[in-house]
């Protein structure tokens, strides 16, 4: 049958438009993101905490504000500090302006510092926030570290890794957040009692209860660098307003973007899919052929190998070679792909038997033709549209079979999985907590994935079957 026509009878229906639309976006996704992500983003990213440090732990997406839920959002402030004069010196300067509409506060505030050169002394910063309400806070000041024994200027200090300080829980910024507190409401709270209290206090006033009531509006932080000499700068600097939604699919325990490791996922899914139906077909379909077409001895080894491997049960095999030789996507696919095959081989064996006594390859052995010829040129292609539905609907298996696997703690941990992320999810105990964002979306990408093969071949159908095709 000609590939057009394939294509007319797999579009004609329902099934088959819908197989083939999702199989497009799945595979419109797969290659944006081998474009976009960098191919080291499973071990220098997504297996990095500190990469995911400034994002808040277990947040819900940011759209499920719009269904009726109470969050506050995540802001990141980026600026280059730029030179300025404060009380006759000469600083480093930038400002961050915050509109605080309550009546939650940010769950954290978090500072970064990154790329610092100076000549001689060390820089000296200072974080002050202006509140609404007219009264300044000097929440944090920081030295940067001096010269090293033996080492020469210029210092470059938070070259490749930023300094982070976590404002919430620094003990400085507690302790400077009470100082406030007793100079300017006369309140005596002690840093130990302040602790957990940070955000409530610094975007709010004291109540006599011992609380904090919101205070809305505008909030001003200014950073300011105390530079020694005219050749020392200030790289970026970052401030970050934890907020309790985040991004479009949520954050897990670590604070790590859902939404970029179920996008990852998808060229992993589809090449497993992919790869480990291919290597089966053809291991299957070659070894059928052969088996049915020379029979003898021939026939007797092959198919006795394939009930042996038929008889081995494939996940015990898996969790012990996966335990010696290591949690590797490719040695997924390579044992996935070794006991795929024989189920094919016996079935193609079959149609093989029935198609050599035919008019047409007696025809063609009259002929002269060779016997590779025969079983390849002419039993094959009469086996082929079997063959092509039984491939795709080999994708699904495999890709169901690294799902289960990854949520059994055997996959590659170097890269992000839709299994992987729902066995984190299991494993941190996100069902019984009420984390749905960490456990649905990869959950339903597997089985749309899965499905979307299947729709597939249910198109593929009476390409396979000529009585359905004829009936249609």
């Amino acid at each position: 049958m000609p590939a057009r026509e394939v294509w007319r009878i797999l579009w004609s229906s329902a099934s088959g438009k819908a197989g083939v639309l999702f199989l497009s976006l799945l595979v419109l996704v797969s290659l944006l993101v081998v474009l976009t992500f960098p191919r080291s983003f499973g071990l220098q990213r997504w297996n990095n905490p500190v990469y995911w440090a400034d994002n808040p732990k277990s947040a819900p997406p940011s759209w499920t504000r719009l269904l009726g839920g109470q969050g506050v959002h995540h802001q990141v402030l980026v600026a280059q500090p730029k030179p300025a004069t404060f009380a006759g010196q000469e600083v480093a300067l930038a400002s961050f302006t915050y509109s605080f509409l309550g009546p939650q506060p940010p769950t954290f505030i978090s500072f970064s510092l990154a790329e610092v050169t100076y000549v001689r002394l060390p820089p000296v910063l200072t974080l002050a926030v202006e509140r609404p309400d007219g009264r300044e806070v000097a929440l944090y000041q920081h030295i940067v570290p001096g010269p090293r024994p033996g080492e020469n200027g210029p210092y470059v200090r938070y070259g490749e890794t930023p300094f982070r300080a976590l404002l919430s829980e620094d003990p400085s910024a507690v302790q400077d957040l009470a100082s406030f507190l007793r100079q300017h409401f006369g309140q005596d709270t002690t840093p130990q009692r302040l602790r957990g209290k940070v955000e409530a206090a610094l975007f709010g006033t004291p109540t006599p209860a011992g609380e904090f009531a919101p205070l809305p509006g505008t909030y001003t932080f200014t950073i300011r660098a105390l530079a020694q000499d005219p050749g020392d700068a200030v790289g970026q600097v970052r401030l970050v307003l934890g907020g309790s939604t985040y991004g479009l699919m949520g954050t897990d325990a670590l604070g790590r973007d859902l939404a970029r490791g179920l996008l990852f996922g998808f060229p992993v899914a589809l090449t497993i899919g992919i790869v480990t139906s291919l290597i089966s077909t053809f291991i299957g379909t070659f070894l059928g052929i052969i088996s049915g077409y020379t029979g003898g001895r021939t026939d007797t080894v092959i198919q006795r190998s394939c009930d042996v491997l038929n008889n081995i049960p494939l996940l015990p095999i898996l969790i012990f070679l996966i335990f010696i030789l290591g949690q590797r996507l490719w040695l997924v696919v390579a044992i996935l792909a070794f006991f795929g095959w024989p189920g094919l081989t016996i079935v193609t064996r079959s149609m093989v038997l029935q198609i050599r006594s035919g008019q047409l390859v007696e025809a063609t052995r009259s002929l002269g033709a060779s016997r590779w010829r025969i079983m390849f040129r002419h039993i094959l292609f009469q086996i082929a549209p079997f063959v092509l539905a039984q491939m795709i609907f080999f994708t699904p298996a495999a890709i169901l079979a690294e799902a289960g696997l990854s949520f059994l703690g055997l996959g590659d941990v170097s890269i992000p999985t839709w299994g992987q992320i729902l066995e984190q999810g299991f494993q941190t105990g996100a069902v019984y907590l009420g984390y749905w964002w960490w456990v649905l979306p990869p959950g339903l990408l597997i089985v749309a994935t899965a499905m979307t093969f299947v729709l597939i071949t249910l198109g593929l159908e009476p390409v396979v079957n000529p009585r359905l095709r004829q009936t249609r």
